[in-house]
């Protein structure tokens, strides 16, 4: 558990040699340890959230660094304790002194992520505005960072309070048929309730089903470049990353693994996966890359399946059945097209010339159009999969709560299930929280943060 009596500290910004370093401090021995390393009266000086330059010194009086202090009194403060950030030189050597003597002073290392569990604790935020902290750094493309700050500035939070809040609406007519069985009450009719939990339902369903673009947003889309031997599978990846990360040649099997980089396209995150071209062989190791390459076809997101257009068509490529989307893209154009290949639809394209590439972009984002998290307004709501599993237990326990009213059952049974969806909901925002669920989300952060 957290020990709020701990004041603790780490270095915000990443390790390593940079022109400036930032280290935080946060908890109730702020002040004191700041008087143990600054000199007499400096503290007096502080005035909240105004940098405020200052000599760091060692045990022995020695100068450590010059550096600037600013000073964060709770509650007003990211954590919500009394907090510190020191803005020092960003030599390694510099940082490694000023920690050390942090906690030579009564600070504690910090471990990861407990700058946010704290915030959390104390009432800054939500859990959902919790872990957007880290889909915001994470962030590899313009619309996953557009969803990690719509869940940071409490989007996904605010739907769950409201869904929230009408079950609990709900629960307290059924209560009242409970409780005061004899009194003279008026809640709404069994048809209005269950109208209620209906329109629950479509909201919830309606937010399960940003789950799978979430997941796309965050993991980015796993793309497959496949097909036979020499049609240009690596020289695409060359083009689309814009610099040559695979070796290229007129050598049937040059590509024996799988190579993956990462691009930000039309503003998504592929995770481009160039493959081994398919075809019959005796070589062992070509054999092992043409596994990888159907492993890597059977778990893509979406497949762009390579052809030589200038070539005749000789057989459709041989791939396993797919269930992700599946592009063919026409390749070498600047050949000439061969007649076989005229009405074939698909992406006339060349990496020589770079013909294509804007209808390639359209092609994937029509390709995804359905599964991306819709917008509503400048904002854009994607849960990650603990949300879903939450939601999917809400809205189980919902159905239930309807059926039983339709059922006409004891109201003991309807309140039941209506508790057990409003425990669900709790679990999203962290108003029901248990320490193993804090320590599985904390423990992904980073040190500083």
């Amino acid at each position: 558990m957290t020990d709020p009596e701990r004041t603790i500290a780490a270095q915000a910004t990443a390790a390593g040699q940079g022109a400036i370093a930032v280290i935080r401090m946060s908890g109730p021995g702020c002040m004191d340890i700041l008087k143990q390393c600054t000199p007499a009266a400096f503290t007096e000086r502080l005035r909240p959230r105004r940098a405020t330059l200052v000599c760091i010194r060692d045990a022995e009086g020695a100068a450590i660094d010059q550096a600037l202090v600013t000073w964060f009194p709770a509650p007003a403060s990211y954590t919500g304790e009394d907090t510190a950030e020191i803005s020092c030189h960003g030599g390694m050597l510099v940082t490694d002194r000023l920690l050390k003597r942090l906690y030579q002073c009564g600070a504690s290392p910090a471990e990861p992520g407990e700058f946010t569990k704290r915030a959390f604790l104390n009432g800054r935020m939500d859990l959902t505005q919790a872990e957007a902290v880290m889909d915001v750094i994470s962030a590899g493309s313009d619309l996953a960072l557009k969803a990690a700050q719509t869940q940071l500035d409490g989007g996904i939070g605010a739907q769950v309070d409201e869904l929230k809040d009408n079950l609990v609406h709900v629960l307290a007519h059924i209560e009242a048929y409970i409780d005061f069985p004899d009194e003279d009450i008026s809640p709404d009719t069994a048809s209005d309730l269950q109208a209620r939990l209906r329109s629950m339902e479509e909201k919830l369903a309606a937010l399960l089903k940003t789950a799978e673009g979430g997941r796309l947003l965050r993991e980015g889309i796993r793309t497959a470049i496949a097909g036979p031997p020499n049609v240009g599978k690596s020289s695409l990846l060359n083009t689309l990353l814009g610099y040559d990360r695979a070796i290229v040649s007129n050598i049937a099997g040059t590509t024996r693994d799988t190579v993956e980089e990462s691009i930000q396209l039309a503003g998504l995150a592929l995770r481009l996966i160039d493959t081994a071209g398919v075809r019959e062989s005796s070589d062992v190791i070509e054999q092992a890359g043409i596994t990888r390459t159907n492993r890597a076809l059977e778990t893509a997101d979406l497949v762009l399946e390579v052809a030589d257009a200038s070539t005749p068509r000789i057989q459709d490529f041989p791939a396993p059945v797919l269930t992700a989307p599946r592009l063919l893209i026409l390749n070498k154009c600047d050949l000439g097209v061969h007649p076989d290949w005229k009405a074939v639809p698909g992406i006339r394209f060349s990496c020589a010339t770079g013909e294509g590439r804007k209808e390639l972009e359209e092609a994937i984002i029509q390709a995804f159009s359905s599964s991306l998290p819709g917008e509503t307004g400048s904002s854009l709501v994607a849960i990650n999969a603990r949300h879903q599993h939450e939601l999917g237990l809400c809205r189980e326990h919902v159905r239930l709560a309807s059926e039983s009213i339709s059922r006409q059952e004891s109201p003991e049974f309807t309140a039941l299930e209506l508790r057990e969806a409003l425990t669900h909901l709790g679990e999203i925002t962290g108003a029901v929280d248990t320490e193993d669920v804090l320590g599985a989300i904390f423990s992904s952060f980073c040190l500083g943060k």
